[in-house]
């Protein structure tokens, strides 16, 4: 089986993805700019940069995910995998208010919740841009999704219980 699961910073998708993935017992995917930067020995705003003026970074991370992906069952957490892993058994987004993310985003990092709104609005909006111009995927269009689930009033074990009873009635 394989599940992808999508959704824009701060709505859970690293920590569900590893929630679901020891749930079930399959391996996780979650290579992302991240993992990327810290191959590469870069600092990650940096890598989003670059990004942003050489579409080879983001071709490349794609890629890297879905073979990864495929090398048997997997959990794909990115922001593109209901997308981009076309074989996804079950394909998942995860959506929260902007306002709420940024909260996450500032408890899992810091700074000032103000100024964290600010950049992952803009971050938001430079990933979608990206997204639209190299694969003509927009990321707010949540139809490639078979659940689509808000995970601002949710725990994070709510929400792999909903995903995991959904994939074991696909097992059968």
């Amino acid at each position: 089986m394989r599940i992808a699961i999508s959704g824009k910073s701060g709505c859970g998708n690293t920590t569900i993805t590893r929630m679901v993935s020891e749930t079930l017992g399959v391996r996780m995917v979650n290579y992302t700019f991240r993992s990327l930067a810290e191959e590469k020995g870069i600092e990650f705003e940096q890598l989003c940069q670059l990004a942003e003026q050489d579409p080879s970074w983001d071709r490349y991370l794609d890629a890297r995910q879905v073979e990864l992906a495929m090398e048997g069952d997997s959990i794909l957490g990115s922001r593109l995998a209901i997308w981009m892993l076309q074989e996804a058994d079950l394909k998942v987004y995860l959506t929260a208010p902007p306002e709420i993310r940024a909260q996450r985003i500032q408890q899992r990092e810091g700074g000032d919740l103000h100024a964290v709104l600010e950049k992952t609005s803009e971050r938001d909006r430079k990933d979608r841009n990206r997204y639209l111009r190299l694969y003509n995927i927009d990321n707010d269009d949540t139809s490639a999704a078979d659940m689509v689930i808000d995970t601002s009033d949710k725990t994070p074990a709510e929400i792999t219980d909903m995903i995991v009873a959904r994939a074991q009635q696909l097992q059968g």
